[in-house]
């Protein structure tokens, strides 16, 4: 999922990494119609393949976030995408055939941050601070080719002292093991310090001193998208396709898990505790809800229906040990056993 205000390069960061046209038919509103213009969701799947491997991608973009003059519930429906994709995940998990579960969820966010905003605003605060236990963020400076290297670095450092002072969870890249080649480690390591990712997107081919790039042409030079001296296209590339397997597995045991338990409290006891996990080793309790009256006359029924199946299986029981007491008489070749009503043997005559 890609998200941020209109005009920073969501599209075509995501047409770069992936060499495809997720967009073909864009429609750019005007600003008369961004006035009135609400968050919508654009899902679009497509299949690449990369040395004979098959991968369905799923990209969901979320025009007009942060558009209108008042951004204060632009983000819902973005929550909602998020809850929606874990309750099908759970119907289908709870489904007879799970064998072919089509997995729709949120494994990756990528959060546009303006590079001219001097840091985080408010509404990129408040919308991580609401999705944080949902979905993996990955916070990415977008444009990175309007700033300078020096502005580029100190705005990287005050985009994360914001999220720790605000107490925003991130997607934490995991550690190396020790047995893993030092190469991996410097890569692992030159990732960890890349957070935020500043990037710059360009679909262009252009060809400087006989080799052909994709960049950008201005009148000072030429900026190349997979220089890693112009910016970070090649580091969140690479932390995409390295952790892509990482990424599921903390969607499914941490935010799919805590969606999961939420379900639960919501359909179990009269204060059933929740517990959110923010990250790996963090939980915090969250607020009892009650259960309303509708659940709890729904779970009245089911009690009544539990019992009545209990005793259905206790008669069966009974009748069964009844069967059998005849079954081993008649071999011995003695009178039936007495047996008490918990199926129990009461006496034996010979």
């Amino acid at each position: 999922m890609v998200v941020g205000e209109s005009g920073l390069g969501k599209s075509t960061l995501v047409n770069s990494l992936f060499l495809t046209d997720l967009y073909p038919e864009r429609h750019i509103h005007s600003a008369a119609e961004k006035i009135k213009q609400t968050v919508k969701i654009d899902a679009s799947t497509v299949e690449i393949e990369e040395r004979g491997v098959k991968l369905r991608l799923t990209v969901v973009d979320t025009p007009g976030f942060g558009d209108s003059l008042n951004s204060n519930d632009c983000f819902k429906p973005i929550i909602q995408y998020v809850d929606d994709q874990f309750e099908r995940y759970l119907q289908d998990e709870s489904g007879l055939n799970r064998r072919h579960i089509i997995d729709n969820r949120v494994h990756c966010c990528f959060y546009f941050i303006n590079p001219s905003g001097h840091g985080l605003r408010p509404l990129d605060v408040s919308f991580m601070k609401a999705v944080h236990n949902k979905v993996n963020i990955v916070p990415v400076i977008a444009k990175a080719d309007t700033l300078t290297l020096q502005e580029v670095f100190l705005l990287k450092r005050k985009v994360m002292d914001q999220i720790d002072e605000h107490g925003i969870s991130i997607y934490p890249l995991p550690d190396c093991d020790s047995d893993e080649d030092e190469d991996y480690r410097e890569q692992c390591r030159q990732l960890k310090e890349a957070v935020p990712f500043a990037v710059i997107g360009a679909n262009t081919v252009i060809e400087v001193k006989g080799r052909k790039v994709r960049g950008r042409m201005y009148p000072w030079g030429v900026v190349e998208v997979e220089n890693p001296e112009h910016c970070d296209f090649i580091k969140l590339r690479t932390m995409l396709i390295t952790h892509m397997q990482d990424l599921q597995e903390v969607t499914q045991e941490v935010h799919y898990e805590n969606f999961r338990a939420e379900k639960l409290a919501e359909g179990g006891g009269a204060a059933a505790k929740k517990t959110v996990r923010r990250g790996r080793g963090e939980e915090v309790d969250a607020q009892d809800k009650r259960r309303p009256e509708s659940q709890a006359q729904e779970l009245t029924d089911r009690e009544k229906q539990l019992v009545e199946k209990e005793a259905e299986l206790r008669k069966m029981q009974e009748m069964l040990a009844r069967m059998q007491a005849e079954m081993d008489a008649q071999k011995h070749g003695g009178t039936p056993q007495k047996v008490q009503q918990n199926g129990g043997v009461k006496s034996h005559d010979v």
